[in-house]
Formats: structure tokens, C-alpha cells, sequence
């Protein structure tokens, strides 16, 4: 079940900003629902936004971003977006406000490449917008095969085998597509990389950077030895050879 949110409709004053991984990085919402207990950005963005609620549970709905990117691009010279890269894009708020699916349209006018990332199938419904870029690549982040593991670490986001089908619909479309295995989660690396098999053209590969903010939460679980380096390197190694074995493209991050 989708938690209650504190939702508050704010007005934006810059939307399209600098990202030290893409050249931007966009975000029509601050907060996420969709919760995941790894995130990185719970660990900064309630005390940057003034949030006091939970991680998962508030969201500020930037009503205007579309109408802001629109001025931005004009003066902005051409580089790649990210959305997003501290929300979801497709997080169960943007079914109402399809604040993403607007930005895209002004990103695809201006054909500015871009990089979604997602956890939530209801990127599907944009598919017609993907299809009016002429560079865009659509990652998913799958961090295990096993349902039970991915629900407990991110509660709202859609099941594993709902993501790998649309990764297998966005790539029969033409649209070039990433799994993002991280941060590595309890599993079977070899079924995961079989189910992916065909889906993606490419695999990126990252462990758990923030083990301070989460170890306490292994450990509840009973899952303490799968947040050791011994325990990474394991899985990574296992993907690896998987990966190889198929010939599937794929990039080590750690």
C-alpha cells in the first residue's frame, strides 16, 4: 500500500540544474514515494527541503517545472538530463500530474538528450514521448531477481518482474536500455542476468555506497553478512562471469 503523503503544491524557480554525473539533472518532485530504504537522497534532501517526515512520505510537487525547463533550454547550451536524480520521475504522484511526462515534451521540442531513471512501470505510458528523441536511453534499477528482498529495501516501487517486462517492451521499441544492479541485493546474480538476457544493452554493476545510513536495517533483517565487502565482491563476481558467459555489455562501478 502506498503510504499517506504530505504533499504540498510549490512553485519551482530553476528546474533544469547542473548534475555532477549528466551535464543536468531535472526533478519535478522533492521527496519520494516510492521509499527506498537505500536511497541517497534521504540523507540530505529533508533537511535541504525542511522536511521533519519520514523518507517515503512527503512530497512537494513543483506545479511549474514544465512552464520553467521551457525558459531554461532557451539559453542553455546542449547537454544531457537526467531524470531524475533525487526522486523517482514516475513516483505514484506523476499519474496525477504528469509533471515528467510535460518536461519530457519540452526536452524532446528541444532535442536534449536524455537519461531516465526509474523503479515504476508507469513510465510506460510516455513511451510515445521516448520515441520523439533522438538520443535517450531509459535505465531501470533492478538490485536482485527476489521479489520478497527488493519489497523489504524498496517498498514502492514495481515488482522486479514488472520492470524487466518493460524493459524488454522499451527495448523492442528502439529505445536504448540499461539495468542498474545496484546496490547489490540478496539474490541469484545468475537468474538475474538470464531474465535481463535479450531486455538490455547494457548492465551497470554498484554495491551499497551508504552502509552507515542502512547497516542497522540488514541487521533487523538478519541480513547482516550481506552488507560486507566480502559479500559485494561475491555477487559482483557471479554477475560478472554470468555476463561474460551470455556476452551481454556491462560496466563495473566499484
Amino acid at each position: 500500500m502506498v503510504p499517506v503523503l504530505k504533499a504540498a503544491e510549490v512553485q519551482a524557480k530553476s528546474i533544469l540544474n547542473k548534475s555532477k554525473i549528466f551535464d543536468y539533472c531535472v526533478n519535478p518532485y522533492t521527496g519520494c514515494q516510492v521509499g527506498c530504504r537505500y536511497c541517497y537522497a534521504r540523507l540530505f534532501i529533508p533537511r535541504y527541503s525542511g522536511h521533519s517526515e519520514p523518507w517515503g512520505e512527503f512530497v512537494d510537487v513543483k506545479v511549474n517545472a514544465p512552464q520553467v525547463l521551457k525558459k531554461q533550454l532557451m539559453r542553455a547550451k546542449r547537454g544531457v538530463v537526467w531524470v531524475s536524480s533525487v526522486c523517482d520521475p514516475y513516483q505514484p504522484s506523476e499519474a496525477k500530474y504528469k509533471l515528467t511526462r510535460q518536461c519530457l515534451i519540452e526536452l524532446a521540442a528541444a532535442q536534449f538528450p536524455v537519461h531516465i531513471q526509474s523503479k515504476s512501470v508507469l513510465a510506460l505510458r510516455d513511451l510515445n514521448v521516448f520515441l520523439q528523441f533522438k538520443e535517450i536511453e531509459f535505465t531501470f534499477t533492478i538490485a536482485t531477481e527476489n521479489e520478497q528482498i527488493a519489497r523489504l529495501f524498496e517498498p514502492h516501487a514495481s515488482s522486479v518482474k514488472e520492470r524487466i517486462q518493460a524493459l524488454e517492451i522499451l527495448h523492442q521499441a528502439g529505445i536504448k536500455t540499461q539495468a542498474f544492479i545496484g546496490p547489490l541485493l540478496p539474490g541469484d546474480p545468475e537468474r538475474l542476468v538470464a531474465e535481463l538476457e535479450g531486455k538490455v544493452d547494457e548492465v551497470l554493476i554498484d554495491r551499497m555506497n551508504y552502509m552507515d545510513m542502512i547497516r542497522g536495517f540488514y541487521a533487523r533483517l538478519g541480513l547482516a553478512e550481506a552488507a560486507t565487502d566480502a559479500f559485494f565482491r561475491k555477487q559482483k563476481e557471479k554477475l560478472v562471469a554470468e555476463l561474460r558467459k551470455r556476452k551481454m555489455s556491462f560496466e563495473e562501478l566499484f
